[in-house]
């Protein structure tokens, strides 16, 4: 009788005040099906101070088969949420989904036959939008939460890197228990870990056919939402940038531009107007953090 040597995957999930949807994950990593390749874990942090999804980690806790463990990062900090995860994931993989994201049922076989067959450092998959209700056709037609998918496959770059759906190798964590920057625990500690890791020489590819569903609730979707996140994005981005005068000369120009023909994106259409405001605010943001003005106080624009 031959002997499978099975490998080990722990999904690591960091979750803010979403119980709920953090419940249906849970429901959905236990429907996983593995073809008897492999063994899952979970762990679960919380990055909640008052402990919001303890309630729900132990009522599920009480009937799953899975082994997994429950930890709370009290500093709401995106990046210390996932170094804590990482550091409790004792597997020979890792695999990482957003507490409002689903997948399907042969998600992590899909990704981690990939990650086989191309012997790469990770792989990547889909992240697609997942309606509560049929948004505006405005939100359709501007593809507002549609991300860039790629052919199975595909060598990524940084740029287009993130953290919602990936299975890494553990041995990308061996080193040190700092993994993702806590200076950029409101964003872009991803991008900035994998740009590093590319650099020294680790390869990251592309699963197209490991999709996960993010859930966009209504109020994801209003423009004030969108508009605060663009004016995050511009903080956290003017933040990271090692060429701060160049970077708020760049945005003074495109401030201007870009805000000198708003009228004209309103005629052509709604979706165009916001799709052009909300890269003014991109830059705007950039601006008013040069300047030491603060309007986005949050870390994280919940919607």
């Amino acid at each position: 009788m031959e002997i499978i040597d099975k490998h080990h995957i722990c999904v690591c999930i960091c979750t803010y005040k979403r119980p709920k949807l953090l419940r249906r994950l849970l429901s959905k990593i236990e429907e996983q099906e593995t073809e008897g390749l492999f063994d899952i874990s979970i762990v679960i942090v919380d990055n909640d101070v008052a402990e919001s999804a303890r309630i729900v980690v132990e009522t599920w806790g009480r009937q799953t088969v899975l082994p997994f463990s429950y930890h709370v990062e009290p500093e709401q900090n995106i990046a210390r949420a996932r170094n804590m995860a990482i550091e409790n994931a004792y597997a020979d993989f890792v695999a990482l989904i957003d507490d409002d994201e689903l997948p399907e049922v042969n998600w992590l076989l899909h990704i981690y036959k990939i990650l086989k067959i191309y012997n790469s450092d990770g792989i990547m998959g889909p992240v697609l939008p997942l309606f509560e209700c049929s948004p505006p056709t405005w939100v359709i037609k501007g593809h507002f939460f549609d991300r860039p998918v790629h052919r199975t496959g595909h060598l990524m770059e940084w740029r287009n890197t993130r953290t919602g759906n990936v299975l890494l190798k553990r041995a990308l964590f061996e080193n040190n228990h700092t993994w993702f920057d806590p200076m950029l625990g409101s964003g872009g500690e991803d991008r900035d870990f994998f740009k590093r890791k590319i650099a020294e020489g680790f390869t990251f590819r592309w699963c197209n056919d490991a999709p996960v569903f993010e859930i966009i609730p209504p109020t994801r979707w209003k423009p004030k939402v969108l508009l605060k996140k663009a004016f995050l994005r511009g903080k956290m981005a003017f933040r990271r940038t090692s060429s701060k005068s160049s970077s708020v000369f760049t945005s003074f120009f495109a401030i201007f531009i870009y805000t000198t023909l708003l009228p004209f994106f309103l005629i052509l259409g709604y979706h165009h107007f916001m799709q052009f405001l909300i890269k003014d605010f991109d830059h705007i943001g950039k601006v008013f953090t040069y300047l030491g003005i603060d309007l986005v106080k949050e870390k994280y624009i919940e919607g």
